[in-house]
């Protein structure tokens, strides 16, 4: 059996995550038991969500233990199997963590997934076509519920759920505006991904200025709101949110390093009558199947083409997704093993 190079949490930030919070081991990788498959990791997903399970604070997931190796979404291949449901040679995406192997029990639901990588890229289905194209299809068709014609923004657009949702909103006839940072995202978010615009919230010091400028690209107001910061993002979309406007609230990135994310307008909620939803979308497995199925044709026919930044060798890890806190990454942010 191969050895293991595992990436652990060995101890929780006090403020911002940082390198030091990290421990590389290497490890003898167990045999196999009935039952069980042992997946080589090609690629390994690094998410926002990361950085909140990093704490011992309450939440709406378990913290990540210490001494144990960080939890996240992998893709990969069976290079050997005891279970009669894989061979080697199977491409699957599962939760295998920051390792370059994981042994996995087969007949454990849910706990690996085939994949057809005929059409698709094996990386997209950590992306695109996994859980964070699922999030972006759950909020906009089951909370901000979209007709023809409404007027969306997505923050952190350029990223994988920004990305997923604006195709998926494009597809239903709406007008698409996201908010990135940078000018070279923001050209990505229209004349790549067809956005009808895109902000730049660097350009901004503040949530009326950047409100301002949404404005300007919405004149008409915003109807549905996908976010992905909080913070001066959210208030300044807020002050142009529509009456009986939807928000679905999937992040709040600016306020990962545990600081207190204080909303500059909440009577603007009851003003307009808004609809704000949080959710987690691993709690939504029922609609699972529907939204790849979406996703796979998207990508498959090139109307959805997702942006990746790559990450080299599992001792890259800590650096990128610090990286990825700071909106350093450009698109998807992966790790590749192989």
């Amino acid at each position: 059996m191969p050895r293991n190079k595992q990436i652990l949490l060995d101890n929780r930030p006090q403020a911002e995550a940082r390198a030091g919070n990290f421990k590389l081991v290497t490890t003898e990788t167990p045999a196999l038991a009935d039952g069980q498959v042992l997946v080589r990791h090609h690629f390994l997903s690094l998410d926002p969500y990361m950085r909140g399970r990093m704490n011992e604070s309450r939440s709406y997931a378990a913290p990540q233990p210490l001494g144990q190796v960080m939890q996240g979404g992998t893709a990969g291949e069976v290079v050997e199997s005891r279970s009669p449901k894989y061979q080697p040679g199977d491409k699957v995406v599962g939760m295998g963590g920051w390792q370059e192997y994981s042994v996995v029990d087969a007949e454990q639901p849910g706990a690996l997934r085939k994949v057809d990588t005929t059409q698709v890229p094996l990386s997209h289905y950590l992306g695109a076509v996994g859980m964070p194209g699922v999030t972006a299809w759950f909020g906009l068709v089951k909370i901000i519920e979209p007709k023809a014609g409404d007027t969306l923004v997505v923050s952190a657009a350029s990223g994988a759920v920004g990305s997923a949702f604006g195709a998926l909103a494009k597809a239903r006839g709406c007008r698409v505006i996201g908010i990135a940072g940078g000018a070279d995202k923001c050209r990505y978010v229209t004349e790549q991904l067809g956005f009808d615009a895109c902000l730049d919230y660097k350009q901004h010091k503040d949530a009326v200025s950047l409100s301002k400028a949404l404005k300007e690209a919405a004149p008409a107001g915003v109807d549905g709101y996908f976010e992905n910061v909080g913070g001066m993002v959210m208030d300044a979309v807020m002050l142009r949110m529509n009456a009986f406007s939807r928000i679905a609230l999937c992040g709040m990135i600016a306020g990962y390093d545990g600081q207190p994310l204080p909303m500059a307008y909440p009577q603007l909620i009851l003003v307009n009558r808004m609809k704000i939803q949080g959710f987690i979308v691993s709690e939504h497995m029922e609609v699972w199947p529907e939204a790849l199925k979406e996703l796979g044709t998207l990508v498959g026919t090139g109307k959805l083409r997702p942006r990746e930044s790559l990450a080299q060798g599992i001792e890259s890890a800590p650096e990128a997704f610090l990286g990825l806190l700071k909106g350093r990454n450009f698109g998807k942010q992966l790790v590749k093993l192989v």
